[in-house]
């Protein structure tokens, strides 16, 4: 399977991460190395994605600037990632049918890997199982996975009558392939959660572009 023969998949940002430990605000919105993250996010991921939209509770205006469809969960009381991927998953069913497939990635990993969407659809091709995530090092990366729009159903079911918040109680009902990634020397999983992380991501963000760190 290559970039061009892999089924057409619809992109899922989670963008409604709050920086609590940051003084509050969208995480997605936080900016590293003059962009914000979500904005690296999406040149990353829109090349390997058919369409994007993101999640996220809220106003949807303060993401206005990046003109792309903005579902909120349905279920309610911040229900986590599964909630957003349901909601995905239901937007995908609604407005784009001939989408089979859908990718999520979380809004504050500033340096995801460009093969992603192609390496999920081989994982999970190659152990015959309906979902695929990814990892690196020692870390499972759930929310970086690839989910078919034909188990929407199931999923709500699971969230909706069981109360289940857990994803990978729920992947591993179904089956899911794991594809790694070597987390030296950067780990395209990092994600921004603290000031110190933000700090990081700036010094490794200027380091691609060759311009020193202070």
């Amino acid at each position: 399977m290559t970039e061009k023969d892999y089924p057409k998949t619809l992109g899922l940002v989670l963008a409604g991460g709050l920086a609590r430990r940051m003084g509050g605000g969208d995480k997605a919105l936080i900016e590293i190395g003059g962009r914000t993250i979500l904005d690296r996010v999406l040149r990353t991921i829109a090349p390997q994605c058919d369409s994007i939209i993101l999640n996220a509770n809220g106003n949807p205006e303060r993401f206005a600037q990046f003109g792309l469809p903005v579902v909120a969960d349905d279920i309610p009381d911040f229900a986590g990632p599964l909630a957003g991927i349901l909601a995905g998953l239901d937007w995908a069913a609604a407005h784009r049918p001939d989408l089979q497939w859908m990718v999520s990635v979380p809004g504050d990993c500033p340096f995801l890997p460009a093969d992603l969407v192609v390496r999920l659809h081989i994982a999970r091709t190659e152990a015959h199982t309906p979902l695929a995530c990814a990892k690196s090092g020692d870390w499972r990366h759930p929310v970086a996975g690839l989910w078919p729009v034909a188990l929407r159903a199931d999923l709500r079911r699971a969230l909706v009558d069981e109360d289940l918040h857990k994803i990978e109680v729920w992947t591993a009902r179904h089956g899911i392939a794991i594809t790694e990634w070597p987390d030296r020397p950067l780990d395209p999983f990092f994600n921004v959660n603290t000031p110190e992380d933000r700090d990081r991501a700036n010094d490794i963000a200027l380091q691609k572009r060759g311009v020193p760190s202070a």
